[in-house]
């Protein structure tokens, strides 16, 4: 069924395209109800208006916190036009029907990204009227359109010049949108009185999300997958990041970069992480990013074919010819230089992607969301850094030396990104064996030397999680390790720390774990 509406009610925020939008609607016979600013901007172009206190007959009062709560404005909305007892009340109460709703809401996402706003203005850009119109018109699609996206101006207008009308199947997309609109709005609002109530696991939460892209396939290509962002996220991130060239990514591909922006956040040095599958292969500091990228690529040149590259300092002409050399699927840096958009644009289908400030930032105030079938499960994010390594406790006989400390230091941010049970051999300034995803921890230490391609002796160990016995310790002693860190706890710490002492091992006990599930 099309409906032709014959009287809207636009009251926008954000006006974009609305001038054009409205000036089209006088055009065809549509009477047009506004208010405040949305008015003074239409009357200035000269489409035709009705303000809003003179449609109710009510004037906008209490600073207009008040003007479309109106018995005038939800009759004319909600009213169901084939339901014979609704149109009698109408006639009788000398009511109209109001066919279309455009309306966007305060801008209260917006008031609140500016770290230093008050909790009265705040309060102030939270949407009354606008909601309840929204939900009033998307209730009752069957008769009604609701607009809450200018991107959808155009679509309604070509349907009203080609079909002379607003199809059902339109309509009730329309109310979908408006639904979800309002739902992330109110969600936005929420989580913001849970932040400054300082509640991070409040009874009920709602998580706003919006469409960034869609997917080729998911994790697997039986899989359908989109890629969503959450509002006011100003951290670098994979979600902050821009495409510069390259196929469209993956969700593989998402989930690969999330883990080596994550990686190179640890480090104020110039780094270089090379992912597969969310695990660093590599991993290196040095005096600029083309020197630790060659050390992240020497830890295990096999597995850094097509993987993923991140760094914290702008690419230059030589890095990018260094790059070009193997197969990446992406590569991840703050900036790129003009050379090196061009050396790296001959690889088509290689995705570049763009992070601001990976070399400085601040961190946001969110939760770590992992999703289980019926549920979640929402923590902390591990931020947990240790200022200075050299004041934790060393319960072995031989402390660290000054140069084993600096290594000690590079592989415990190292681990923590690795998935556990997770082993680390490092030197102090790159990865030398890597560990991942084992379900016994001597079997990473194992796969840890067995990767490396230079020899281990003189290097350190790294351990997400404290040893259950001493096997570890004598694997990497064998393999010529010369001090570990590691978080301590077990029951059997003093048969590692003897274990450590026979082999003349130093030990560093963190107090912390970094599990990665």
């Amino acid at each position: 069924m099309l409906i032709k509406p014959k009287r809207a009610l636009i009251s926008l925020s954000d006006k974009t395209g609305i001038v054009e939008f409205a000036s089209k609607l006088n055009k065809l016979g549509v009477e047009i109800i506004s208010t405040g600013g949305t008015a003074k901007l239409l009357k200035e172009y000269k489409i035709n208006i009705v303000e809003i206190s003179e449609f109710t007959g009510f004037p906008e009062i209490l600073d207009g916190r008040v003007k479309t709560l109106n018995p005038k404005v939800h009759a004319g909305i909600l009213n169901i036009r084939d339901n014979e007892a609704h149109q009698k009340t109408m006639k009788e109460l000398g009511l109209v029907d109001i066919d279309m709703v455009v309306v966007n809401l305060y801008p209260f996402e917006k008031t609140i990204s500016n770290k230093d706003v008050k909790l009265d203005e705040a309060i102030e850009n939270i949407d009354i009227g606008g909601p309840t119109m929204i939900r009033s018109a998307a209730k009752n699609f069957k008769f009604v359109s609701v607009i809450v996206d200018n991107n959808d101006f155009g679509k309604i207008e070509k349907e009203l010049e080609e079909k002379g009308g607003i199809t059902y199947e339109t309509r009730i997309d329309l109310a979908r949108k408006a639904f979800t609109h309002t739902a992330v709005y109110d969600s936005i609002i929420s989580n913001y009185f849970n932040q400054i109530l300082n509640i991070k696991f409040p009874e009920e939460i709602a998580i706003a999300a919006r469409k960034k892209q869609g997917m080729r396939y998911g994790e697997n290509p039986h899989q359908e997958a989109a890629f969503y962002t959450q509002p006011n996220i100003k951290e670098p991130s994979v979600s902050t990041g821009k495409q510069l060239q390259g196929k469209e990514l993956s969700f593989n591909n998402i989930i690969d970069i999330n883990a080596a922006v994550e990686i190179v956040k640890e480090f104020k040095e110039p780094v270089v992480t090379i992912i597969k599958h969310t695990n660093p292969c590599g991993t290196a500091i040095g005096e600029n990013n083309l020197d630790a990228y060659l050390k992240a690529l020497e830890c295990d040149p096999v597995s850094a074919f097509g993987g993923i590259v991140g760094t914290n300092r702008e690419i230059g002409k030589e890095l990018a010819e260094k790059l070009a050399e193997i197969f990446l699927e992406v590569v991840i840096a703050p900036k790129f230089d003009n050379e090196a958009l061009e050396i790296l644009s001959a690889k088509k289908n290689l995705r570049l992607i763009e992070i601001e400030n990976l070399d400085n930032f601040i961190r946001d105030e969110e939760l770590d969301i992992k999703k289980v079938t019926g549920g979640m499960l929402l923590a902390d994010r591990d931020l947990h850094v240790f200022e200075d390594v050299r004041t934790l406790e060393v319960p072995t006989k031989r402390k660290p030396t000054e140069d084993e400390y600096k290594a000690l230091n590079f592989a415990w941010k190292v681990a923590k990104h690795v998935k556990s049970n997770a082993i680390v051999y490092a030197k102090n300034d790159r990865t030398i064996g890597v560990g991942a995803g084992q379900m016994s921890r001597v079997d990473s230490s194992k796969i840890a030397a067995d990767k490396a391609r230079s020899p281990l002796k003189g290097c350190v160990m790294a351990s997400d999680a404290f040893f259950p016995f001493r096997d570890s310790v004598d694997e990497a002693a064998s393999r010529g390790i010369t001090a570990i860190i590691q978080p301590g706890g077990s029951i059997r710490d003093k048969e590692v720390i003897q274990a450590c002492d026979e082999h003349n091992i130093a030990m560093v006990f963190t107090g912390i774990r970094h599990f990665k599930h």
